[in-house]
């Protein structure tokens, strides 16, 4: 049977989260996913038995009556998932080059200060101010909060700041403004571009707590699933949608590369807006809208290595590390062939198998599209396997063995510990997530024009909505915040929203 009242592109976050609060309220929902295994970015795999996460290494605001645990409870897998809280005083520990302290970023924002304040003696009071900044931009989001009054009035004041200058000017100490955005690869942060909204919507979710998903993150997509499932849903996997066909003004069916057509009351694209203009093939788009989308920045790549650890060689701990070379925090991304690496960031795995001793970890860096363009014809993933050739495997070997030579400077024993390693590129992403250029984190907001990167998830066509993680923000919560806000406004119904704050 090939109709259904909603079908939802993309099993990403936002699609995923989407599709179990439609399936609540008595649609028939289909999920789409042109890859073998769902969930985008949630999506693990296994090398030599070690499983590793392909882009979420740790989660925010897990803690009972935070956003994510509502929305989890709400859902009912909160209790269902294999979780490890870090460590309280240091979820993340920022180095840089030439320096060889290691600056904690604690749980809790009086912790927080608490522990920073210990490196910067003098720095108490602008440290106070950052976290107080921090907390009164995150009032001014009302879904962030849960809350299904207020909009877009009250974010306005709030927008237009830069996370840099912003930062500057709450103390003049150069290393505390290096440590206070040190793990700016969360969200491809770039100097005099990015807003402070983004810095501080972000952090405050780890700064309240912060957890890691033991034996990955998949799980959270497999248990999602299994509610569309249960609520009467379908999920499709290797259902690659070529076409969205519109009639009288209206999206009729969803076309798949295999020729079967897919038909529905309404459409949900957890693809790139861009993407998703390229598959309507309407004149119901203007061309002004379609320029403005297609003519979006969007956030760079990254080069990731997963190593696998020789058994009980490198100690286990539950706080990530994150590098930059001193002078480049906010140009990381503006690397050259010489200097690269600029940075890094360093996730050990958790593992249910392994307490004391690691047996992977994830490291972490910024990569151009433009790097992997000789290459850009080929396409590889476990479902649709397609060697790249011998010199794109050199190309990676290279880049891996600059990354860990770079990550050896800091940890001089990792050297010893590697058993194997494995590489991913943009290509990777591309190819997995669906993004043209392989981008972490899709658009990229930019404080100078700040409601050009707000999405709305209403488009043209009546029956054609959009969710993700280009909507507001990224992550597992900016992903999963868009996939309410896709499904209030395709049902009308705020309630959903007190639903879930209720839980």
């Amino acid at each position: 049977m090939n109709e259904f009242d909603i079908i939802i592109i993309g099993s990403g976050m936002g699609g995923l989260v989407c599709g179990d609060l439609l399936s609540r309220e008595g649609y028939k929902v289909c999920v789409l996913e042109k890859n073998r295994q769902i969930g985008g970015c949630l999506q693990t795999y296994a090398r030599d038995k070690v499983i590793f996460d392909s882009g979420v290494h740790y989660i925010g605001g897990l803690e009972k009556g935070q956003n994510l645990y509502q929305l989890f409870q709400y859902l009912g897998i909160m209790d269902k998932l294999k979780l490890e809280r870090m460590d309280d005083d240091a979820f993340d520990k920022i180095i840089i080059s030439n320096d060889n302290n290691e600056y904690a970023l604690a749980q809790g924002y009086d912790n927080f200060t608490e522990k920073l304040s210990a490196y910067f003696l003098r720095e108490k009071e602008a440290i106070k101010k950052y976290c107080d900044a921090i907390q009164g931009v995150c009032t001014k989001f009302p879904l962030y909060n849960l809350d299904e009054k207020g909009g877009l009035e009250e974010k306005q004041s709030v927008l237009d700041i830069d996370t840099e200058t912003f930062i500057a000017s709450l103390t003049n100490n150069k290393k505390l403004q290096a440590v206070l955005a040190g793990n700016n690869l969360l969200y491809a942060g770039v100097g005099n571009k990015t807003p402070f909204y983004v810095h501080a919507l972000i952090l405050n979710s780890y700064i309240q707590s912060s957890w890691k998903c033991i034996d990955g993150g998949s799980q959270i997509a497999k248990l999602i699933a299994k509610n569309i499932r249960n609520n009467g849903g379908t999920i499709m996997r290797n259902a690659d949608v070529v076409r969205l066909a519109e009639e009288d003004g209206e999206i009729k069916y969803a076309q798949l590369s295999d020729g079967k057509k897919l038909f529905a009351k309404y459409f949900v694209s957890n693809l790139h807006p861009a993407k998703t203009i390229e598959l309507t093939h309407t004149n119901l788009f203007k061309q002004a809208y379609k320029s403005r989308i297609q003519n979006l920045k969007d956030t760079i790549s990254c080069f990731i290595v997963n190593i696998v650890l020789k058994p009980g060689t490198f100690k286990y701990h539950s706080h990530n590390y994150y590098y930059h070379k001193e002078g480049y925090l906010w140009n990381q991304a503006g690397y050259t062939e010489d200097n690269w690496p600029l940075g890094y960031a360093l996730f050990i795995t958790p593992s249910s198998k392994h307490k004391e001793f690691a047996n992977g970890l994830t490291l972490f860096t910024y990569m151009r599209y433009e790097d992997v363009l000789e290459w850009k014809d080929t396409f590889n993933t476990d479902s649709c396997e397609q060697s790249r050739g011998e010199s794109y495997e050199t190309f990676k070997q290279q880049k891996a063995e600059k990354l860990i030579d770079l990550a050896c400077e800091k940890f001089p024993s990792l050297s010893n510990c590697i058993q194997s390693y494995y590489t991913s590129t943009p290509l990777s992403f591309r190819d997995y997530i669906g993004t043209d250029n392989g981008s972490l984190y899709g658009i990229a907001k930019d404080y100078k024009e700040p409601l050009k990167t707000f999405i709305s998830p209403r488009t043209k066509l009546p029956n054609l909505y959009l969710t993700g993680q280009n909507l507001n923000l990224h992550g597992i919560l900016g992903a999963g915040i868009s996939g309410i806000v896709t499904a209030t406004a395709l049902t009308g119904n705020n309630e959903i929203i007190k639903k879930i704050k209720h839980a």
